[in-house]
């Protein structure tokens, strides 16, 4: 029988990285589209009718979560996201498959093989999931952070942190690099972090984060060493051997 996937994700680097690990590990799995936001997920899951949808949970317009309630069980759903502990946990107690970003290979191998066991509609059912997440483990977690104060001058100014393409490390302070220059906030690399939506912005060094958005190109080095050079900007950011294995799929 043949099956058929769609992927919505609004970064179009990760959907081509689960692409990529999809035709490696699934090769005679369709892929019949992708999106890269909620209310597209929603049109294409109900024109489509795929079996799969790979579904990011934060997406403009629709979550993955709310795309998720308004198609019922037209297909089996897969969530994307970020590691968070309560969502991990939620999903595993309602066996709902998921997988965490950056999605590595050995993963979706797994994801893979239980959909092949099982790949039409028999989800379960997501009421009580959709629930939890939405109001039981809101006590959990804060929003991720949107708004930057940093030093303008002698007096402050206010940045969208989608503006910023990389935050660099110095001394007590942090360095937030935008296509316009760079500005300086009172606080350490280690507290931003966890401030920051994972999904977006990955440590690439001890003294570097990147907003994943802003990546133009990986260049692959002689002895695998990794940069990254962003969009709109002459900085190229090395990412560390440890951080290395995100990019590895790439």
């Amino acid at each position: 029988m043949r099956i058929r996937a769609m992927i919505a994700d609004d970064e179009a680097l990760l959907r081509e990285h689960l692409k990529r690990l999809l035709h490696k590990l699934w090769p005679e799995l369709e892929l019949c589209g992708e999106v890269e936001h909620g209310r597209a997920a929603l049109e294409m899951i109900q024109l489509q009718q795929p079996d799969i949808a790979f579904l990011d949970i934060r997406m403009p317009g629709l979550s993955g979560m709310e795309v998720a309630a308004q198609c019922g069980a037209a297909c089996r759903i897969v969530f994307i996201t970020a590691y968070d502990h309560y969502a991990v946990q939620a999903f595993e107690q309602h066996a709902v498959d998921y997988l965490l970003k950056p999605v590595t290979e050995a993963r979706l191998r797994d994801t893979v093989l239980r959909l092949k066991q099982q790949p039409v509609a028999h989800s379960p059912d997501l009421t009580a999931l959709l629930r939890q997440l939405g109001a039981g483990l809101s006590g959990h977690t804060k929003p991720p952070l949107q708004w930057l104060r940093v030093q303008d001058g002698d007096g402050l100014a206010l940045i969208h942190v989608d503006d910023v393409a990389c935050f660099r490390a110095e001394e007590k302070y942090t360095i937030v690099r935008t296509r316009h220059g760079e500005k300086i906030i009172r606080m350490s690399l280690k507290a931003l972090e966890e401030q920051l939506d994972r999904e977006t912005f990955w440590r690439i060094h001890r003294c570097a984060i990147v907003n994943v958005r802003w990546i133009e190109k990986i260049d692959r080095h002689f002895g695998g060493k990794l940069t990254l050079r962003l969009k709109h900007i002459p900085d190229e950011l090395v990412v560390s051997r440890s951080f290395v294995h995100l990019f590895r799929q790439m």
